[in-house]
């Protein structure tokens, strides 16, 4: 299946994993708010740009930034920091640790 939206990265597979991040569990990709473009994490973002990241604001919430790479269905913030790690739309499970990266995608006091 082809991933309907824009997604870079050092991927592995067409399940968002990458040469960084690639258990099981590790299929989801972030839409990075300074490029607008989906990577599955801040290392590829890092390697592959020429430009810094940029933190969703806690007024963003509502934006859709989280892609499933399972159903490739589009998750907002705020669905995502409260699914309890799997998919809203085909519960597929995701890396409950991301959890441990998530200030570097999302301003401080996003509901987590």
């Amino acid at each position: 299946m082809d991933i309907p939206y824009k997604l870079d990265g050092k991927l592995v597979d067409n399940h968002t994993r990458c040469s960084h991040y690639h258990s099981e569990v590790d299929i989801i990709a972030i839409k990075f708010k300074c490029c607008g473009i989906y990577y599955p994490c801040f290392e590829c973002h890092d390697e592959l740009t020429n430009h810094p990241s940029q933190r969703w604001s806690i007024e963003e919430r509502n934006t859709l930034a989280i892609l499933c790479g399972s159903c490739y269905g589009q998750l907002t913030v705020n669905e995502y920091q409260n699914c309890q790690s799997k998919c809203i739309f085909c519960d597929s499970k995701f890396n409950p640790k991301c959890s441990l990266h998530s200030h570097l995608y999302f301003d401080q006091g996003c509901a987590t």
